[in-house]
């Protein structure tokens, strides 16, 4: 008897789309595993929303008795990390998150109140923040298999202004990391095309295979 596939679900960042994991979609599924690229409204709701959406239908679409992973840009780690907050994932495998606001972004709190910002970031946006309102800071320390990569470079000076210490545009390496995660490395990639970087694609699927990111 063949065994079942493991899974991974895929979840893109705020106001991306399922076509922005699609490279990794691909590599993945050139490994064997069954891959859920689940396409979901990021500025149309707040992130608890978001993650029942997202993530209660891609569980049903998994293979009975399938093993589980997660793969993630930006804040769909941080759904991830509401969703298992509020739910037991009984055949939960491995997370690798790619540049995660896990302690939230400056960017949110310097822009939060721009003309216009809400209504391209939606509910969800607003709770990406390190301050008092900041959901990632309310959800408590990773109790699953996390590996977490963090980008280090930027093509965007304005925002990296804002953003104290090493940063990939958007969050800052330090804000990437989350007490309990299993490992983390830095690679020189962008916050906004890091998930389409054969690199790091690389480095996702050995985490996978093995539970730690490739050095040397």
């Amino acid at each position: 008897m063949s065994s079942v596939a493991e899974s991974v679900i895929l979840l893109h960042g705020l106001a991306r789309s399922d076509w922005s994991m699609k490279k990794l979609e691909k590599a993945l599924v050139k490994q064997g595993y069954c891959v859920q690229n689940v396409g979901y409204e990021s500025t149309r709701g707040n992130i608890e929303k978001l993650a029942d959406q997202a993530i209660g239908p891609a569980l049903a679409a998994c293979p009975n008795g399938s093993t589980v992973n997660f793969v993630t840009h930006s804040m769909g780690g941080i759904l991830v990390r509401q969703y298992l907050k509020n739910h037991d994932i009984d055949n939960l495998g491995r997370v690798v998150m790619l540049g995660p606001p896990n302690k939230g972004s400056e960017v949110i709190d310097k822009l939060r109140d721009f003309p216009g910002f809400h209504f391209i970031h939606g509910d969800a946006g607003l709770e990406l923040g390190t301050g008092a309102t900041s959901l990632p800071n309310k959800l408590g320390q990773a109790n699953f298999d996390l590996g977490v990569i963090a980008g280090t470079r930027s093509v965007n000076l304005f925002l990296s202004r804002i953003i104290p210490g090493v940063d990939d545009g958007k969050v800052s390496v330090e804000n990437t990391r989350l007490e309990g995660m299993r490992d983390h490395i830095e690679m020189e990639v962008t916050h906004t095309f890091m998930m389409r970087n054969q690199q790091v694609i690389e480095q996702v699927i050995h985490y996978l295979q093995t539970g730690k990111f490739k050095r040397g």
